[in-house]
């Protein structure tokens, strides 16, 4: 018998015995030091525990405070051989469960099927992907990998590029839904996609995965690290290729599409208070496209890169936290067209964004608790369009700065209440100086099963600079405003078989730009000119006034043994409100309606077989144009633990075939059957 714990086998090999005792991975709450319980332990020896095997959960004394601690059913093992020298009781990584269940190749396949979420995309793979959160414009939804912003300066909205992000080497996926320039600053009107990679547990581990399918795709990803006393370390790099689809409807030949990314991590332990993060992240795509009437031999390449560097400090016995960085992301997109006969660039656009950050979170008491920070933010931009003649090319070259500083206070003035509110002030240099608010509150009544919520928010986002200077733009553009808000809850049943939750949300959005097509005869309006010529162009980008954004969504999940089931439903009627033949008619690609399910099975031994369905409403290409057809997807999953870490897995995408669109005139996916093996190393 041993009471080691964790090192349960490393104790028995101290006498010659093997005891077949391997560390589970659980989920533990523990509190802040207990100063009653601090107290007693004084003059007392006893060490206070309560078990209640029934319920199968536990409380005790966890380094001058308390560790709630569950039996968790069907946990797990870890460290299988031994626990690390270097496991100091740290926090091991999420579970990647949910994420590999899915099988995802890029990141938008795991973001569509979560609530308030839609998706449209310009063909197969690698194309242009839009992401809409609860309405919002693409380019009000903020990319973070790591902690690097990943936007495009030189895109028309200024956002991220999802068609070229891949599911390459995540741990988790965090989405927060709603205004939250508090933190995040500008373009995040409609929320946050925060991706997090693999950190490392282990002195030396890794995962290996590879799959073909359809269309002669192949995908591949690796990833290898380790954890040490001083040195946390990993590099992870894939590779994709797919014939692809037609880009277009009208097109009768396949594009194709490739990408190769590679990032690394590495943190420093300085010293017990000190320590130094380096991270990088590197990924470049080719895909082949179509003209608008049909199949083309153009094609585009993009490379992104993104550079972190951090300090970590605590002082003030751990109460104040510090964090140092600098943040550069690049992008170079070029176009290209082999029918031109004199220049076959089409297209060149640079964007490159800078970051210095400071942030800080103090601990005033156990009831308060503060964030504050400060930043600076430079955009630069270079765009042309070649014409295919031996005239000089005609470069356009804008840049940006920002800098910022903000304030969130956290108050717990009850057990299972929290209060908080911030405050963000941006001072743009072309378009001054804009504050922003935020106020919120969480509450956990009775047994902590029930959570309530609700918060109010407010956005900024300056106009990108192509939509300001490139040859569509227009300089008198106004900053986009949003004010929202929001309330919901959630509910544990059934001993935490069940889970529910329900939010219903509202957000008004001042000055939002669209893009603005000029009249087909003449007298032209002085704005369907590009500025500074007499050259027409065909429209420009304006501020159609103001959008209105409501809704409700709903989530559930459900364990019963093996049997597991979720589900969600989102309804987003999002307006727009300018004075005109438009006002009230939902915004563009914005489904009304959006459902997703899934039920399945998971054996004891890691088995598992799905059955995923997803819904997309009606809604129109364009305001007043063209409409998209409602649609209903059905994908297939499944896995089976083939021996050890080695895991076989399979899935069938669009199972009946159905014909579907989400952007006019551009090709969707049709059945994809795909066969894959991983393992952990």
């Amino acid at each position: 018998m041993t009471a080691t714990g964790n090192h349960a086998q490393r104790t028995a090999a101290m006498i010659g015995c093997y005891i077949p005792a391997m560390p589970g991975e659980h989920q533990y709450i523990v509190t802040e030091p207990d100063p009653a319980l601090q107290d007693y332990r004084k003059t007392a020896p006893e060490h206070p525990v309560l078990r209640d095997a029934d319920a199968k959960w536990y409380v005790r004394e966890e380094r001058g405070g308390w560790i709630l601690g569950p039996y968790e059913r069907n946990a797990p093992a870890w460290a299988k051989f031994g626990v690390p020298e270097s496991f100091r009781a740290d926090l091991l990584k999420l579970d990647l469960e949910r994420i590999e269940q899915e099988q995802p190749i890029a990141v938008s396949d795991v973001l569509l099927r979560t609530p308030g979420i839609s998706l449209s995309r310009n063909g197969g793979y690698g194309t242009a992907t839009s992401l809409r959160v609860r309405g919002s414009d693409p380019g009000q939804t903020v990319l973070v990998v790591d902690g690097m912003r990943l936007a495009d300066a030189s895109t028309t909205d200024g956002g991220a590029d999802f068609g070229n992000l891949f599911a390459d080497d995540i741990e988790r996926i965090e989405i927060l839904r709603g205004p939250q320039s508090i933190l995040w600053g500008s373009n995040a009107i409609g929320g946050v996609v925060n991706v997090l990679t693999n950190r490392p547990t282990a002195p030396l581990e890794g995962r290996v995965s590879i799959e073909g399918g359809s269309r002669n795709t192949l995908n591949a990803r690796a990833g290898v690290g380790g954890s040490g006393k001083l040195l946390d370390w990993r590099i992870a790099g894939s590779t994709f290729t797919t014939d692809g689809i037609s880009a277009r409807t009208s097109g009768t030949e396949r594009d194709g599409f490739e990408r190769q990314s590679a990032s690394g991590t590495l943190t420093a332990r300085i010293a017990p208070t000190l320590s130094a993060d380096l991270r990088g992240y590197y990924s470049h795509g080719s895909n082949d496209f179509d003209g608008f009437s049909g199949d083309s031999r153009a094609f585009g390449v993009t490379q992104t890169w993104a550079t972190y560097a951090g300090i970590n400090a605590t002082v003030l016995d751990g109460r104040l936290a510090s964090r140092l960085a600098f943040i550069e992301t690049r992008t170079d997109r070029d176009n290209f067209d082999p029918a031109r006969s004199v220049r076959t660039k089409t297209f060149d656009a640079q964007g490159r964004t800078r970051r210095y950050e400071y942030q800080g979170d103090l601990t005033l008491s156990d009831m308060v608790q503060v964030s504050f920070g400060a930043e600076r933010e430079e955009q630069r931009m270079r765009t042309a369009s070649p014409r295919d003649n031996t005239a000089p090319v005609e470069t356009t070259s804008a840049q940006a700065d920002t800098n910022s500083l903000y304030a969130l206070a956290r108050i717990t003035p009850v057990a299972g209440l929290t209060i908080d509110g911030g405050v963000r002030y941006d001072d743009h240099t072309r378009f001054g100086e804009n504050t922003v608010f935020s106020a919120g509150a969480s509450f956990e009544p009775w047994d902590g099963g029930t959570r309530l919520r609700a918060n109010y928010s407010e956005g900024f986002k300056a106009p990108s600079l192509y939509q300001l200077f490139s040859q569509y733009g227009f300089a008198d553009l106004d900053p986009e405003h949003a004010k929202g808000w929001e309330a919901g809850i959630e509910q544990d049943l059934l001993d935490e078989r069940v889970t529910f939750s329900a939010v219903y949300f509202e957000r008004d959005t001042d000055n939002l730009i669209d893009f603005a097509y000029c009249p087909t005869s003449a007298p032209l309006p002085p704005e369907c000119f590009i500025p500074g010529s007499d050259v027409e162009r065909f429209g420009y980008y304006a501020n159609i006034d103001q959008s209105h954004a409501r809704g409700v969504e709903v989530a559930g999940d459900a364990l019963f043994g093996p049997i597991f089931a979720r589900a969600n439903f989102s309804w987003v009627e999002a307006e727009d409100r300018t004075e005109g033949s438009t006002f009230g008619q939902q915004l563009p690609r914005v489904p009304q309606y959006l459902a997703n399910a899934a039920i399945g099975y998971q054996a004891r031994q890691g088995h598992s077989l799905s059955i995923a369905l997803r819904y997309s409403g009606e809604t129109t290409d364009r305001a007043g144009g063209d409409v998209l057809d409602e649609y209903l997807l059905t994908d297939l999953r499944g896995e089976l633990h083939v021996s050890g870490p080695l895991i076989l897995y399979g899935r069938v995408e669009n199972l009946f075939d159905t014909d579907y669109a989400t952007a006019k005139g551009y090709g969707t996916l049709g059945r994809s059957v795909h066969i894959g093996l991983r393992t952990r190393l």
